[in-house]
């Protein structure tokens, strides 16, 4: 990523696209793994999945942040995730133009650069920077953004501060080391998600479904944050301004 120039861009939907760093990085790693791994299935943004991905399977996004990416932003990521049965198990999460990368196994806690790592004590949203995800494009966007719309407002008048950084796994990897106290992302895609979601769970997060059900690949949404701060941040997800939503789950 940090010697190729983003290139041909390849168009994937209303404002959405794909660089030339993309395929390659995609390619490189998925040809990496088929050999190191050849058990694993695989799943890449670009080009799809490979083998049997009911079982173990890699989940890769080679550019996380592919906007952030062709306009020259270092928020971009390479994010490999390891699943297992639905469940997130290890993550890897590199930022190259920043130099830090974040891993976590199961049982085994988060680092960042080899160091321990852990998410923030805030005990109430309105000491919270709160990171959001994208606004939607492409089919049946106008309808998904009139309600992040009204999240958005909701979270304005509550938490510390809003941050839309346009890196699923950089919200994740920060959140786990503290920089950010809650993630809301009202998506959930595999490659975007995998490997962030065990490493903000390694450093302390719960990581829940829009509703409150614990996170699996099935989710809708993926939202993270310590247990002070959670049932506040999915109350105001629920639409509540007032009082704290908690579901049995957590």
């Amino acid at each position: 990523m940090r010697s190729m120039q983003p290139g041909v861009l390849t168009a994937k939907g209303d404002r959405d696209m794909a660089s030339e760093a993309d395929f390659a990085i995609e390619e490189q790693v998925r040809a990496f793994l088929a050999e190191e791994t050849p058990d694993i299935a695989f799943l890449g943004e670009e080009n799809g999945s490979s083998g049997d991905t009911d079982g173990l399977m890699w989940a890769l996004d080679p550019v996380d942040g592919t906007v952030n990416f062709i306009h020259g932003s270092p928020l971009c990521a390479v994010s490999l995730g390891l699943v297992n049965e639905k469940q997130s198990v290890l993550g890897v999460i590199e930022l190259p133009f920043l130099g830090s990368r974040y891993s976590a196994a199961e049982g085994h806690g988060a680092e960042s650069d080899g160091q321990r790592i852990s998410v923030s004590g805030a005990r109430d949203v309105s000491e919270a920077v709160v990171a959001i995800g994208d606004y939607a494009v492409g089919a049946g966007a106008e309808e998904k953004n009139e309600f992040r719309f009204a999240l958005t407002h909701r979270l304005a008048a509550r938490v510390q501060r809003i941050r839309m950084h346009g890196s699923a796994a950089i919200d994740l990897a920060w959140l786990a080391a503290g920089k950010v106290d809650a993630v809301v992302m009202l998506a959930n895609k595999p490659w975007d998600t995998s490997a962030g979601v065990v490493i903000a769970r390694e450093a302390g997060a719960l990581t829940v479904d829009r509703d409150g059900a614990p996170h699996s690949l099935d989710a809708r949404a993926t939202v993270a944050a310590n247990s002070h701060i959670l049932p506040s941040i999915l109350a105001l997800i629920a639409g509540d301004n007032s009082s704290e939503y908690k579901p049995q789950t957590i």
